[in-house]
């Protein structure tokens, strides 16, 4: 054991370390602390290891936007239940923290009150209002910009840039938030190829969390701004306005205390008020 040879007789022991040398233990208490030692060596190499312990999260399916339940109606495919699992399985503990409830509070006015299974359930539903707006919950879609504000070169592809997946994601992400995006795979592919990296819902999925947690905890930012990287999140835009609208199916329990209907009912009217004072510009928001 251990490289460590040992012989016990009654006069002596003799150990023979790895690297040659030999300890010969010849009174009786060198014979006992040697023997006792070959023991606790024995004892270390049969101990089970302890097992490690994963974190279990729980997991909530969100309710549908409108527009999965208008896609629902017509038979489409529309907002996959497990994208629900891979959003709050990926997001950080910063975004599920209490303090979040002033980023959020125009759609979830009572975040800080409701617990991490809840919280986690919020966001993903706002990232499927956030898809609906963006890519009408489909994960294949591939836009190129002709606006001289967004008509850039990528600077990974090397091309005009397009906008692609549930979220409207470039390659150039890869490099700024650390996403798992692979244009030297992709590039081989059709454009439209479900198997393209930058498609793959989960990898698009995990990326948004990623830039959304840029600008709300890195950069202190509030969650609608003309910063934003996405446009659906920029008030006074046609496409936030659009966005709002894909806002409206939030958790119950994020509009008031389920017990409470008439409450449920003012703070509803609440949500919609002040998320359209915000898509019209006359509302400020920040997170002082």
């Amino acid at each position: 054991m251990f490289g460590i040879k040992c012989g016990v007789s009654l006069d002596e022991v003799n150990c023979i370390l790895p690297t040659g040398m030999s300890i010969v233990g010849k009174s009786r208490i060198v014979r006992l602390a040697l023997s006792s030692l070959l023991w606790a060596l024995a004892g270390c190499t049969t101990r089970p290891a302890a097992p490690q312990q994963t974190q279990q999260v729980e997991v909530k399916v969100a309710p549908p936007t409108p527009i999965a339940e208008k896609k629902e109606e017509l038979g489409k495919p529309a907002w996959d239940p497990q994208w629900d699992a891979m959003i709050e399985t990926a997001l950080p503990a910063e975004m599920l923290s209490p303090r979040m409830e002033r980023a959020v509070r125009p759609f979830c006015p009572r975040f800080k009150q409701m617990g991490e299974a809840d919280r986690r359930t919020y966001w993903a539903y706002f990232f499927q209002a956030l898809s609906g707006a963006e890519a009408g919950l489909v994960p294949t879609t591939d836009v190129r910009h002709t606006q001289p504000e967004v008509a850039v070169k990528d600077a990974v592809t090397k091309r005009m840039v397009r906008s692609e997946g549930l979220l409207q994601l470039t390659y150039m992400d890869s490099e700024r938030y650390g996403c798992d995006f692979d244009w030297d795979k992709d590039k081989e592919l059709p454009e439209k190829d479900p198997a393209k990296t930058i498609l793959q819902p989960k990898n698009n999925l995990e990326c948004g969390i990623k830039i959304l947690q840029r600008q709300l905890i890195d950069k202190r930012k509030p969650l609608v701004t003309s910063a934003s990287y996405w446009s659906t999140l920029q008030p006074g835009t046609a496409s936030y306005r659009l966005f709002v609208k894909q806002m409206t199916n939030v958790p119950e329990v994020c509009r008031a205390a389920p017990a409470n209907e008439a409450k449920s009912k003012r703070v509803s009217k609440s949500i919609s008020g002040t998320a359209q004072s915000v898509a019209a510009g006359t509302l400020a928001t920040g997170t002082k």
